[in-house]
C-alpha cells in the first residue's frame, strides 16, 4: 500500500504531527501580518528571484537543504504557497515595510509524515538584526491567538546552532527528543504563547513529546 494511504488510513490519535495544526483559514487564504519593521506576506511568483538567490547559494542556504536548482527552488516558492492551500497554513515571505526589500520567509512547515515546526530562512545580509526572532515572534502570535494552536513548536539539525539559539532567543522549552522521518534525531523545543506561558504537558500529550 502506497505510504500516503497508510498514513492518512491511520487514526488521528497516532498521527501526532497532524494534530494541532488546523487553521481556521480558508484555504488558499493568506493572512498579511505586520511588525513594527516587517511585513509577512504570501508567497508570489515576484519573490521567485529570492528564493532563487537564496536556495542556489550553498553557503547561504546550507541549514535548508541547499544548494538547490533552479527547478527545485521553484518548487520550494511553489509548495510554500500551495501549502497555504492544502493545510490553511504555510509560510511568509518577510520583507522590509519602509523598503520591501524582502529578508526572507518564515513561518509554518510540515513535511508528510513530519511534525509541524516554526522555520525561517534569511539572507545573509539580514541575519543578526533581528528580523528572524521579530517575524517569529508575529508568526507564533498568530498561530496562538488567531488559529487557536495549543502548542507551537520548532525543532533543528543537533549542528544548527543559530537555529537553536534563536529558538531559545523565542523562550522555546525543548521538550523531548525524536527521530524524524529522515532517520536523523533532533530536539523539539515548544515556543511560549505571547503572555509568556508555555502549554501544559498535558496539553501537548504523552505521545507528541515526552
Amino acid at each position: 500500500m502506497p505510504l500516503v494511504a497508510e498514513i492518512l488510513r491511520e487514526p488521528a490519535s497516532e498521527r501526532w504531527q497532524d494534530r494541532a495544526v488546523e487553521s481556521p483559514s480558508s484555504p488558499g487564504d493568506v493572512p498579511e501580518l505586520a511588525t513594527e519593521r516587517l511585513g509577512l506576506v504570501a508567497p508570489a511568483l515576484v519573490h521567485l528571484e529570492h528564493y532563487l538567490e537564496f536556495f542556489t547559494d550553498a553557503e547561504a542556504s546550507a541549514s535548508y537543504g541547499g544548494p538547490l536548482t533552479e527547478g527545485q527552488a521553484w518548487a520550494r516558492l511553489a509548495a510554500d504557497r500551495g501549502t497555504w492551500a492544502l493545510r490553511g497554513f504555510g509560510v511568509w515571505v518577510v520583507t522590509s515595510l519602509d523598503t520591501g526589500s524582502v529578508f526572507g520567509g518564515c513561518g509554518f512547515w510540515q513535511g508528510l509524515g513530519w511534525p509541524h515546526e516554526l522555520t525561517w530562512w534569511l539572507r545573509p545580509d539580514a541575519r543578526g538584526s533581528g528580523v528572524a526572532r521579530e517575524a517569529s515572534q508575529a508568526a507564533i502570535r498568530h498561530a496562538y491567538e488567531v488559529w487557536g494552536w495549543p502548542t507551537v513548536q520548532t525543532y533543528m539539525t543537533d549542528d544548527n546552532e543559530p537555529a537553536r539559539a534563536l529558538a531559545l532567543r523565542l523562550g522555546g522549552l525543548p521538550v523531548g527528543r525524536h527521530v524524524l522521518p529522515d532517520g536523523e534525531e533532533r530536539t523539539i523545543y515548544v515556543l511560549p504563547r505571547p503572555d509568556g506561558s508555555h502549554p501544559a504537558a498535558a496539553e501537548l500529550g504523552d505521545d507528541r513529546l515526552t
